[in-house]
């Protein structure tokens, strides 16, 4: 599968107007990059409770039905990626209290890439309810996603034409 492509300036780029530059990538690769999709999803992600997880997921998913219904793939699979994301950093503060999953900073660390790059993860803390609940919320719909089968028909086009 082909990487997702760090080297684009996404500030100065739609996605919309090139979906041929999208590259689906791994997990969340470029859910805080790709325009215009981060400007119009960001601002309705929200974890911090299971109500906020809640109303953030439904719309999120609301909106990565609306790019489905009009055949846009990668605005599809950026909602798909804010929902994941939400799962994801869900878990991560659910287990690690502050949200810190690893100490000190992310070794050459490019803007819009994370992992432990051979880090030790800190200790897990107790697990917080709250966040482990807006967790499930975000999988619940995240699986949703996944399992839509118009999602996995344009994704399915959209690697065959673009790779």
């Amino acid at each position: 599968m082909p990487k997702f492509d760090y080297s684009l300036d996404y500030r100065a780029l739609s996605l919309r107007a090139h979906p041929e530059l999208y590259r689906v990538g791994v997990g969340e690769q470029g859910v805080l990059l790709v325009q215009p999709y981060k400007a119009e999803i960001l601002p309705h992600w929200r974890f911090a409770t299971p109500d906020a997880a809640r109303a953030s997921s439904e719309k999120i998913y609301a909106m990565f039905l609306d790019y489905l219904k009009v055949g846009d793939f990668v605005g599809a699979d950026m909602a798909r990626k804010f929902l994941q994301m939400g799962f994801t950093r869900s878990r991560r503060y659910a287990n690690h209290k502050g949200g810190k999953k690893y100490a000190g900073p992310v070794p050459g660390n490019k803007k819009g890439q994370s992992g432990a790059h051979g880090r030790a993860e800190l200790p897990r803390s107790p697990e917080d309810p709250v966040k482990a609940e807006s967790a499930r919320i975000f999988k619940a719909k995240w699986d949703e996603a996944e399992a839509n089968p118009e999602y996995a028909r344009l994704k399915k086009e959209h690697k065959a034409r673009y790779g």
